[in-house]
């Protein structure tokens, strides 16, 4: 079905950072929807596109191969593009939407959103209205969520209720704190990194296993709630 296939009472799961034949195995056993590949090289979970290439010749059909890019060039996209078979972009950098789309060329794509306290929403998805989703992961320094939720009570209700189609949650998101998320948000999709992670960039087959087991659980939770 893919990550940005909306279905209310299914949130969509996102693994990000994969990097070995064992982590795309065990997002497939647990469900996934989609997996991640970084093209960020000062990323411990950076992978080249020849990697990403193999890993993604694993995946069964449905489910999404996302390209997780920042700032990148002409050149080292063209490479990423011509040796893997991404079926939807991640822009998390400075692009702009003329960017994003020049880069895109047509495909799929979202555009990562650094939520600070004064992040103004309905700017964001104004300017990147062309976007196919728009993912929300936490203000810290550089770039990439850096493992930290952010205040879900900050966005606002009227937004999250007009975008929920395109919303992809991320920042800090575990087994533990998912199904909150779920229930107060209602997004599209969650996307998890680090909480999936036994150490910093080694993902775990247990935790991967656990945080979608968790969101079906949150949503088979709201789905009864909504009965009642």
């Amino acid at each position: 079905m893919g990550l940005l296939t909306y279905s209310p009472g299914r949130t969509r799961v996102k693994i990000c950072g994969l990097k070995t034949s064992a982590d795309i195995d065990a997002a497939v056993a647990a469900g996934v929807d989609a997996v991640g590949f970084v093209f960020y090289p000062p990323s411990i979970r950076s992978v080249s596109p020849n990697i990403a290439a193999q890993l993604i010749a694993r995946l069964p059909a449905g489910i999404d191969a996302v390209g997780l890019l920042v700032n990148a060039t002409d050149e080292q996209f063209a490479a990423i593009r011509a040796a893997a078979s991404i079926t939807l972009w991640q822009f998390h950098g400075d692009e702009t939407p003329q960017r994003c789309a020049q880069l895109a060329q047509g495909e799929p794509w979202m555009k990562a959103a650094r939520v600070g306290a004064q992040f103004a929403f309905d700017d964001f998805s104004l300017q990147y209205r062309d976007a196919n989703a728009f993912l929300l992961d936490a203000l810290v320094e550089g770039y990439g969520g850096g493992g930290v939720p952010f205040d879900w009570q900050g966005i606002p209700q009227t937004w999250v209720s007009e975008n929920a189609p395109r919303v992809v949650l991320s920042g800090g998101l575990n087994t533990h704190n998912v199904g909150e998320a779920i229930a107060r948000l209602h997004p599209c999709a969650v996307d998890v990194s680090s909480g999936v992670e036994s150490s910093r960039g080694v993902k775990d087959p247990a935790l991967i296993a656990q945080f979608v087991q968790a969101v079906r659980a949150a949503d088979a939770n709201a789905s009864s709630n909504n009965v009642l």
